[in-house]
């Protein structure tokens, strides 16, 4: 009877502690965004470390690098000042808005397209990144365009993504594998898994740039629009987000950071 009873208190205690943890997480979603950095002097980003180009994990550093890492620092200093410090948290396209509910992260800078069914869970700010969807495939590939996928056509996306809810709309005849990111997503193309890989046309750029043998084809498909997603009711950090971006658009940072990552991709 004893030993019942211990049990049945235990499961009390863990659900005691489930409860208070769980009240903890939707207490610090509902802070102040803006003040709490003010605080502690810090933004915390979720950001990408798979993404060539925007947010990719440099092994020899153990630091992420890439458009939207060196963004996120730029506006921490517009927002925060000089004794500002970004802090990176690595999401996935299934993981950033639970992450940013829960209060883990303060903002969301990771290749994130702006689109309505989104808008009812976070707010965004104004876009930073025009993009647009596209395809990967081998240079021999007789896909050229989305015309030429077919029933027996097997497209890589990442789960989460706006890349499988578009693909199924355009091409609703072919099957759509989808894969945990993109690094996943191109390791299956590498292995035949699939016959083409769809994302924005800007990941898969990062993605050619490094693999010679396989392209873009078909131009692009869709119209993505980036932005900085924060918690649903934080106006005045949003606020605060979009003046940064201003500024950097008009003391040439935001050109000059563009250019350092994209500026030798236009030119192929």
């Amino acid at each position: 009877m004893k030993k019942i009873q211990k049990v049945f208190l235990s499961f009390i205690f863990l659900g005691f502690i489930f409860i208070l943890t769980a009240c903890q997480q939707n207490d610090l979603a509902k802070q102040d965004s803006l003040k709490r950095a003010e605080q502690s002097k810090q933004i915390v980003w979720g950001v990408r470390n798979d993404v060539r180009l925007f947010g990719l994990m440099n092994i020899k550093t153990g630091q992420a690098e890439g458009f939207d890492i060196d963004m996120a620092k730029a506006l921490t200093k517009e927002i925060l000042g000089n004794s500002g410090k970004p802090v990176f948290v690595e999401v996935a396209p299934k993981t950033r808005i639970p992450l940013l509910k829960n209060g883990n992260i303060d903002a969301i800078i990771a290749t994130m397209t702006i689109t309505p069914e989104r808008q009812k869970q976070v707010d965004f700010s104004d876009i930073y990144f025009h993009a647009g969807q596209s395809l990967l495939v081998k240079k021999d590939s007789k896909i050229h365009s989305i015309n030429d996928l077919g029933e027996s056509t097997k497209i890589l996306a990442a789960k989460g993504s706006t890349g499988t809810v578009n693909i199924r709309k355009v091409a609703p005849q072919a099957q759509v594998l989808e894969f945990e990111n993109y690094s996943e997503c191109f390791t299956a193309l590498k292995s035949h898994q699939g016959d083409a890989m769809t994302a924005d046309n800007a990941v898969l750029m990062g993605i050619a740039s490094q693999n010679p043998d396989y392209i873009l084809t078909g131009g692009i498909f869709t119209k993505e629009s980036y932005g900085i997603a924060v918690n649903k009711g934080q106006t005045v950090f949003i606020k605060k987000i979009n003046q940064a971006l201003e500024k950097l658009h008009k003391n040439g940072e935001y050109d000059q950071i563009y250019s350092k990552w994209f500026g030798k991709v236009a030119q192929n």
